[in-house]
């Protein structure tokens, strides 16, 4: 049975439905903003969104997108790292009931958090401290933890670590595994655009971007840049929100549409299709079909608040698959 293993920042996300806008302007938080937050920055952002109602689940690009594929059968693993903490047992243990194989390294440093304030229009407002998922360097990975894995999947978000990133890609090379890398955001792209485009055309297998990440890349628009994109490695991904997505391979082009939605949160949008794209890709189907897999998760997962959708949800998805 075919394996993929995930490589990503081990956050546990707080999804918090703020009742106005007020607690943001009181935290000096742009409404819709990400931002990177220091640990006494994280604790007032907790202490003054105490009362407001959270949900937490294990979070960051990759460890959704392997939750997402470990729920559609697929045996899974994912290496990251977390404190010696509560958070960091929730993000243990969420990994284990999903039946990912957690290969977490362990630090003196508080977990990483990503606080969401989700405003009463569905808006979110991130307060991310980073933490001990932040020191996860090159020298916490060996050849064992990728032998046995058919596809390698790592966030966007990592490239800043240039050697985490080129150490993990030669790896699972050496391992024998295909590599597949999400883009996850255009100003890590724009800021880091020789290294990806040296990582994607030497170690890349499958590249996800969205238009914002693809256009970053390139400067081109969706179709073109899908074609400049599967250039330098063997499948593209090109999403486009509300107007589905494309996928080349070996010179053919896919195109596939979107699944009909209530939307409410787009977190996990992205992270969602990659997991049912990768899951169709293991089991066998046509790109067509991968596509489709990928609307179906990233469809139905904006239909709730955060990135984790409720188990009745997965039985719907399973069916329909």
């Amino acid at each position: 049975m075919a394996k993929i293993l995930g490589l990503g920042n081990a956050l546990v996300d707080i999804m918090t439905r703020i009742d106005n806008d007020n607690v943001l302007a009181e935290l000096n938080l742009p409404k819709g903003s990400m931002q990177l937050v220091d640990g006494a920055t994280s604790a007032k952002v907790s202490e003054k969104t105490e009362q407001f109602e959270k949900k937490l689940a294990s979070g960051g690009s990759a460890a959704n997108t392997i939750h997402g594929i470990a729920k559609l059968g697929v045996e899974t693993g994912f290496i990251g790292k977390v404190g010696k903490d509560e958070t960091g047992a929730i993000f243990k243990n969420d990994m284990l009931s999903a039946g990912i194989k957690p290969l977490l390294l362990e630090s003196n440093t508080e977990s990483g958090k990503a606080i969401a304030l989700v405003s009463p229009d569905s808006e979110r407002t991130f307060a991310t401290f980073l933490g001990a998922a932040v020191e996860l360097s090159a020298s916490d990975l060996n050849i064992e933890q990728f032998n046995g894995y058919d596809i390698f999947h790592i966030e966007g978000y990592l490239v800043q670590n240039h050697e985490l990133i080129e150490t993990a890609v030669k790896l699972a090379k050496q391992a024998g595994v295909k590599v597949s890398l999400d883009l996850a955001a255009f100003n890590v792209v724009e800021a880091n655009l020789d290294f990806l485009k040296r990582i994607i055309a030497e170690y890349v297998d499958i590249v996800f971007a969205n238009e914002e990440e693809a256009k970053a890349y390139t400067g081109k628009t969706p179709k073109d840049a899908l074609n400049e994109i599967a250039e330098q490695c063997e499948t593209a991904v090109v999403k486009m929100g509300k107007d589905g997505s494309f996928i080349k391979n070996n010179g053919n082009v896919y195109k596939v549409g979107v699944i009909d939605v209530n939307p409410i949160d787009t977190t996990g949008a992205g992270d969602l299709y990659a997991a049912g794209f990768l899951s169709g890709l293991v089991k066998g189907k046509s790109f067509n079909e991968c596509g489709r897999w990928g609307a179906l998760l990233s469809g139905k997962v904006i239909e709730v608040i955060g990135a984790k959708m409720e188990e009745s949800t997965w039985n719907y998805i399973r069916e329909q698959l």
